[in-house]
C-alpha cells in the first residue's frame, strides 16, 4: 500500500511539473515576466509558475474589489445603478468623462469615481477594513485617494486569491446583499461551458488580471501580475490567463 501512494504522488509530481511547464512556456514564448497562481475552489488543485511568497505588489485597481464593498457598506452609495455624477474634468480615458454607475466605474476602472468615495470612507475607516479583510500589508500612505495606485498597499497573488475566496463564499464582514452587488459587476464574461468575474488592474509596472472562474461545476481562483514594459504587455494580463486555463484543459475555447 504504502508502493502505491508513492507511485500515485509521483505520478502526480510528474504531471504537475509538466503542467506548470507549459505555463511557463507561455510567458516565455511572449516575453513577459510575471508570476500566475491558480486555485480549485475543494483545494485540490493548484497551479502556479514563478510564485514567491516575499513578492507583493501595488494592487492598483484590483482594490476595486475590496473597496466596492467598502463603498457599499457605507452608504456611500445604495446599489450598482445609482448614477454618479460626473465632475466635469476631461481626463485621457474617454469613457471616464461622463456620469457613471457603480457597474461602469468597476468596468471602465473609473478613478475619479472611486477616489472621490475614498476622501469620504477617510484613512480611519480604511484602516478598521483592511484589517477586517485580512488584506495585503493593510497600509494605505499619506495620500487616503491614492494608495491602492502609488501608495503604501502591496499585495501578493496569493494575497488576492485568499480574498477572492471570502468574496465568493459570501465570508466577509459585509452585508450579503452587497458582497452579491459586487459579483454582479464582478461577472465580465459569459460563454457556454465556463463563467468569468474578473477585475484587471494597472498602475506602472505592476500590470493584473484576478478573478475566478466556474467551469463544470467547479470554481478555479486566478490570479495574474505580470511586469507592463509596454502597452502592448497589456493585453496579455488576461490572454495569459485563458490560455493557461486552456492548457489545463479547463477551458475549451
Amino acid at each position: 500500500m504504502n508502493y502505491l501512494r508513492i507511485f500515485i504522488l509521483l505520478m502526480f509530481s510528474i504531471n504537475l511539473y509538466a503542467e506548470e511547464s507549459r505555463i511557463e512556456s507561455l510567458y516565455k514564448a511572449n516575453n513577459i515576466n510575471g508570476s500566475i497562481l491558480i486555485e480549485s475552489a475543494d483545494g485540490k488543485f493548484k497551479y502556479q509558475y514563478n510564485v514567491s511568497e516575499k513578492e507583493s505588489f501595488i494592487p492598483a485597481s484590483t482594490f476595486k474589489i475590496p473597496n466596492t464593498l467598502i463603498i457599499l457598506e457605507e452608504g456611500l452609495i445604495k446599489d450598482e445603478f445609482e448614477v454618479i455624477g460626473w465632475d466635469g474634468i476631461e481626463r485621457e480615458y474617454t469613457p471616464w468623462n461622463r456620469d457613471q454607475t457603480l457597474k461602469s466605474a468597476f468596468q471602465y476602472s473609473c478613478v475619479w469615481c472611486y477616489q472621490r468615495y475614498a476622501k469620504q470612507v477617510g484613512d480611519e475607516k480604511y484602516h478598521t477594513y483592511l484589517d477586517k479583510f485580512d488584506y495585503g500589508n493593510r497600509l494605505t500612505g499619506s495620500d487616503i485617494t491614492r494608495f491602492w495606485l502609488d501608495g503604501d498597499l502591496r499585495v501578493s497573488v496569493q494575497d488576492q486569491i485568499n480574498f477572492l475566496r471570502k468574496v465568493y463564499a459570501e465570508d466577509l464582514p459585509i452585508q450579503k446583499k452587497h458582497i452579491r452587488t459586487l459579483k454582479n459587476i464582478m461577472l465580465s464574461e459569459t460563454q457556454k461551458d465556463f463563467k468569468v468575474w474578473s477585475k484587471t488592474g494597472w498602475s506602472g509596472k505592476d500590470g493584473w488580471y484576478v478573478g475566478y472562474l466556474a467551469s463544470n461545476n467547479q470554481i478555479w481562483f486566478f490570479a495574474n501580475h505580470i511586469e507592463i514594459n509596454r502597452n502592448s504587455d497589456l493585453e496579455f494580463r488576461k490572454n495569459l490567463v485563458m490560455e493557461t486555463f486552456r492548457s489545463l484543459n479547463i477551458v475549451q475555447y
